[in-house]
């Protein structure tokens, strides 16, 4: 028998499947919302994919997720009315090249993945797909994949990376580790754990590790210094999105035979 709950009793709070603007998150749109939305082919479908890592900056594995999906959001709201995107939900298995990355798969699973979504979203009419990717090991990835869906589905593909907007987490490459530690401590309200001199807990195949510049900020001026980062990164990634939408449709750009 199932236990109808007395709707005068309070409810459970249901947690949100992602951090998203509501008014471009696709999962969230109605039947009737959906169906009606014009304008299909200049729309641009963003593909969030993060993967969990540990990156030597003191926090847990979904750093990745957090900044990134803090920063979409924020970037959605900046968009112009006319150019809004539709988000998908983030692809939170991705591919992962060191044993610090955690759920990771293969490149052709993670390739497959990203095709099979795509291929969805198509199916609905769409031809502008944007992947915002967040990992580092993912980038080269990207790229493949945009390049395959191109000419095996004539999808109009771009990818955005946040290694871009000023919050790159390669162990070697970056100089933006701290900036990162310093938005993921502001956005979960939780101080770093201690990460010694700035590597992470594995050696990353043994390649040297750029340390984080600087010491670790507290909570406090986490907070004070994450309002100006997240704005910058969302500025940066709004313009991205709002130019995507202006480029001519790929029927456009293609020579004649």
């Amino acid at each position: 028998m199932t236990e109808v709950s007395d709707p005068a009793e309070p409810q459970p709070t249901i947690p949100p499947l992602c951090v998203c603007d509501e008014a471009t998150f696709w999962p969230w749109l109605s039947h009737a919302g959906f169906s009606s939305m014009p304008n299909r082919g200049s729309t641009v479908v963003v593909m969030p994919l993060c993967g969990m890592a540990d990156w030597g900056i003191g926090h847990a594995l979904d750093a990745e997720e957090t900044v990134l999906t803090h920063v979409l959001r924020a970037a959605c709201v900046l968009v112009p009315g006319d150019r809004k995107p539709l988000v998908l939900p983030p692809l939170r298995f991705a591919f992962g090249a060191d044993p610090s990355c955690a759920f990771a798969v293969d490149q052709p699973a993670a390739h497959a993945l990203i095709a099979e979504v795509a291929a969805s979203v198509s199916a609905s009419g769409f031809r502008r797909i944007a992947i915002v990717n967040s990992s580092p090991w993912n980038e080269e990835l990207c790229g493949a994949a945009a390049r395959d869906l191109r000419v095996s589905r004539g999808l109009q593909m771009f990818a955005v990376h946040l290694s871009a907007l000023g919050l790159d987490l390669h162990p070697q490459r970056s100089r933006d580790r701290r900036v990162v530690q310093t938005l993921v401590t502001a956005l979960c309200g939780a101080e770093p754990e201690d990460c010694g001199a700035g590597a992470p807990a594995a050696s990353w195949g043994g390649e040297p590790v750029t340390p984080l510049a600087g010491p670790a900020l507290g909570l406090e001026g986490a907070r004070a210094e994450a309002p100006a980062v997240l704005a910058a990164a969302a500025a940066r990634l709004a313009k991205l999105l709002s130019d995507i939408w202006e480029r001519p449709p790929l029927s456009a750009t293609l020579s004649p035979p």
